[in-house]
Order: structure tokens, then C-alpha cells, then sequence
């Protein structure tokens, strides 16, 4: 019976298993949005929230900065936590994560997950947006247009180019000429 065992070994040894959290918290502060397996997601989150409470402390912050620099060693990252996040948490009392399951994984059916901060949700682009992008394409098209135009032989003992292969190496060498 597994009575007061916590946490999982994750197929680690305590040093290598301690080096992935911290990596992976890292990276979760960082890009606030990560993707990994159901397991680790799982474990690395009470870790990541233990930190991100640590980083809501209002009295005593230069101690909390220190706690956290043990696990965090990238300085920006840890300016993030204190600046950004820890003040977009703050009157949150906890559950700053979420894990959303994605399915098992192709190559060995481990089932994968994303670790997300919780406001840091994807948002898909608006139909306003698309449209202004449409929009701009066309003027591209009719730029490519006016270039893949054939020119008209300058002299008289310049070919023609060939209509099928030989079009593209005479386009690129006209396009290279001018």
C-alpha cells in the first residue's frame, strides 16, 4: 500500500526528476502554455502554483524572489512571475492552472496534455482580421502576375522561352537579367 507516498517518480531519479519540474515550470512561466504528458502535467502543477503563490506575497517579497530563485534560475522568468503574473493572480486564492487532455501520442500512445495559466486561453482570430489579411493578398497575386509576365525578346537573336520546362530556368534568368 502506497500510505503517505506523495508524488510521482516519473521513471526519474529525485536530482533528474527535480531538474524536469524546474525546467518545465520555467518554461510554463515563460511561454504560459505548454504541452507534455498527462503525468507530468499533473505533478508539475501543485509545483508551478506553490511558486506562483510565493509570488503573490505582499510583505516579505525579497525572501519569496529568493525562494523562487532556487527553482527558477532564468531572471527574466522570475521578474515575469513577480511582475505580471503574480498581480494577475493576485486576488485568485488559488487554481492559477488548468490541464487540458489532448489524447494519446502517436509514437508511443502516452497520453499528452496542455499545461495552461489560467488567462492565457487561446484566441482564434477574428473575422475582421481574416478579412484584412485577404485583402492584401490580392495585390500581392497581381504583383506576381505582372512579373511572371513573358517578355517580348529584345534582339533579334534572343529565343523565345520554352513552354514547358525550359519557362521556369528563362524566367529566373530574365527575372535575374533586369
Amino acid at each position: 500500500m502506497r500510505h503517505r507516498v506523495a508524488h510521482r517518480k516519473l521513471g526519474r531519479v529525485t536530482a533528474h526528476r527535480l531538474a524536469l519540474l524546474r525546467n518545465m515550470a520555467t518554461a510554463l512561466f515563460e511561454r504560459e502554455r505548454i504541452r507534455t504528458t498527462l503525468m507530468k502535467a499533473k505533478e508539475l502543477r501543485p509545483y508551478a502554483e506553490r511558486l506562483i503563490t510565493l509570488a503573490k506575497r505582499d510583505e516579505g517579497q525579497l525572501h519569496a524572489r529568493r525562494l523562487v530563485a532556487r527553482d527558477i534560475q532564468d531572471p527574466l522568468v522570475v521578474r515575469k512571475l513577480f511582475d505580471t503574473l503574480g498581480t494577475r493572480f493576485s486576488t485568485r486564492p488559488g487554481g492559477y492552472t488548468r490541464i487540458l487532455r489532448l489524447g494519446p501520442r502517436r509514437g508511443d500512445g502516452a497520453e499528452m496534455a496542455i499545461l495552461e495559466l489560467i488567462g492565457s486561453e487561446y484566441a482564434p482570430e477574428k473575422k475582421g482580421e481574416k478579412g484584412a489579411k485577404k485583402a492584401t493578398e490580392p495585390k500581392k497575386a497581381e504583383g506576381k502576375k505582372a512579373e511572371g509576365k513573358k517578355a517580348e525578346p529584345k534582339a533579334e537573336g534572343e529565343k523565345k522561352p520554352a513552354a514547358k520546362a525550359g519557362a521556369r530556368k528563362s524566367k529566373k534568368k530574365e527575372a535575374a537579367a533586369e
